[in-house]
């Protein structure tokens, strides 16, 4: 046996034990190995909650870890929001994100301490979610078709939202943009308080989530007219678009997303975005979100990017053409 041959013999067992150059290069690690925190930036109990802990406990199940679910509201979103941006970019660390901490809260506040871009990775598009057209029963009009109408007929008319920039609020000044008509803007403290003011008939037209505003529409304390999105509700095939009644290109939907801080490996954001798109193809999850109001997006983490950066193109011109403020 040649010198050389000898040699490399000897050492190919080294090399395998680790003896020669230092230690072997350990293997990724799999992902998930502890509990998993998923931060909702509002308080328990809204939609945002609801969709949060609905994934949580599908990838949790997937995963055989904990997925805590951590609500941390506060400035519209920003407080939570902020917490994962700064938070270690390893994916045991997540956000629930949505159109309002990412594409409107940026432009809305004088200054945020995140830029929706740079400090985050979109994992996972979860679901969205129309909003219903709202009257009091007091109002005279039965159907979307008799609506505009009434308003330019009228002066002075209030509509009610959840807050200055939520979803609701920016969902009707698109709407009155794309209507041309004349409306004034009652932000209560969120979309309880607001549903609440509109079934005592203190304010007489809202838009709201399908879920929070259900109970109301069924026990006929609110009429709904049509819905938001571009397509009809599953759960309410009956009650047209907006965009088919007049209004073509009007579509308003608020999105769920996971998003993870940005420097978070791609392995780790690709296999949470891939177990959640394997979850959210299911029966199963499709019949509970739609049980809800809201439908799957199946949109992984390459798409859902650039869906986050056209949002905040469409919402940032949507707050800049309102003039709304929020400090």
């Amino acid at each position: 046996m040649s010198s050389s041959r000898r040699a490399a013999a000897f050492l190919a067992p080294l090399l395998f034990l680790g003896f020669v150059g230092g230690a072997l290069p350990a293997a990724p690690e799999a992902f998930p190995q502890r509990p998993v925190r998923l931060i909702v930036p509002y308080p328990p109990g809204g939609t945002a909650d609801l969709m949060a802990r609905v994934m949580a406990q599908r990838l949790a199940e997937t995963w055989r870890t904990t997925i805590v679910v951590d609500n941390r509201g506060g400035a519209g979103g920003n407080i939570g929001t902020e917490t994962v941006a700064r938070a270690e970019a390893d994916g045991y660390t997540m956000l629930l994100c949505n159109a309002p901490v990412l594409a409107i809260n940026p432009t809305l506040y004088k200054s945020v301490s995140y830029d929706p871009v740079k400090d985050f990775a979109p994992v996972v598009a979860i679901a969205e979610v129309p909003l219903f057209l709202l009257v009091h029963p007091s109002v005279p009009v039965k159907t979307f078709d008799d609506f505009l109408p009434y308003l330019k007929s009228r002066k002075n008319v209030n509509y009610a939202s959840g807050s200055v920039g939520s979803t609701t609020h920016l969902s009707m000044e698109l709407f009155k943009t794309m209507a041309k008509v004349d409306l004034t803007h009652i932000p209560y403290k969120g979309s309880g308080p607001a549903l609440a003011a509109m079934a005592a008939g203190e304010v007489t037209i809202m838009f709201e989530l399908m879920p929070s505003a259900m109970p109301f529409v069924k026990a006929d304390r609110l009429r709904a007219l049509a819905v938001t999105s571009a397509t009809r509700s599953p759960l309410m095939p009956a009650l047209p678009t907006i965009a088919e009644k007049g209004l073509p290109g009007y579509d308003v939907a608020s999105w769920f997303g996971l998003c993870a801080p940005s420097k978070t490996p791609s392995p780790v954001v690709r296999k949470i975005s891939d177990d959640a798109m394997a979850i959210l193809r299911t029966n199963e999850m499709r019949d509970r979100l739609t049980a809800l109001g809201a439908q799957p997006m199946l949109m992984p983490h390459d798409k859902f990017g650039p869906f986050v950066k056209s949002e905040i193109g469409k919402w940032s011109k949507v707050v800049r053409d309102s003039n709304a403020r929020a400090e």
